[in-house]
């Protein structure tokens, strides 16, 4: 894929996204960009995924489970109960049969941005950490650190991403994928290590 294939996507995107969804969309594709630079992942890679991580996000959580049935997309009953979880999978799906993304790093960090998981590779570190930090966002607390951490500890912006994330679904009373506490625990446990 090109930039220019890039371009067209970003077109296409725009149709179909509400104009702060865009907004952070193109946040992210460029915060990955920027990471993928300083921690020498492909720049390519960095920027289709930081583009396409959300283009599934506009659909209803109703419709999102409804396309995992009809298209057989696995997903667990902690997606099942709470099916916006899965416009990750669902965004892999349709960067494979509609966007023509093959790459299989790509395609993992689209399906993982919003849980991550134990063992993620060094691209889906990038999209899951960029989807966090993009310049649009402002609500996490402690935002500059984690920004600056980005750039000098991934792994531990992924760790305090997570801690943050656990935080606040606690604090609200939300439903948590069991995978995010997974994915928490083996950083967590990974930083100590070292």
């Amino acid at each position: 894929m090109s930039f220019k294939d890039l371009d067209e996507i970003e077109k296409e995107l725009k149709k179909i996204q509400n104009e702060k969804r865009f907004r952070h969309t193109t946040g992210v594709e460029y915060t990955s960009a920027c990471l993928a630079m300083r921690w020498g992942a492909d720049l390519h890679k960095a920027l289709l995924a930081g583009l396409l991580h959300d283009c599934a996000k506009h659909m209803k959580p109703q419709d999102l489970l409804k396309e995992c049935i009809e298209k057989k997309i696995p997903y667990t009953k902690a997606q099942e109960r709470s099916p916006f979880l899965l416009h990750g999978p669902v965004g892999a799906y349709f960067a494979r049969n509609k966007y023509g993304v093959k790459d299989q790093e790509v395609l993992g960090a689209i399906t993982w941005h919003t849980t991550g998981r134990p063992g993620m590779t060094l691209l889906e570190k990038i999209v899951f950490t960029a989807d966090y930090i993009e310049p649009g966002r402002d609500q996490a607390p402690d935002l500059e650190r984690l920004r600056q951490m980005a750039f000098t500890d991934l792994d531990g912006a992924v760790v305090l991403i997570l801690r943050q994330t656990l935080d606040y679904l606690e604090e609200s009373g939300a439903q948590i994928d069991p995978m995010t506490r997974d994915t928490y625990e083996y950083y967590r446990k990974m930083k100590r290590e070292v």
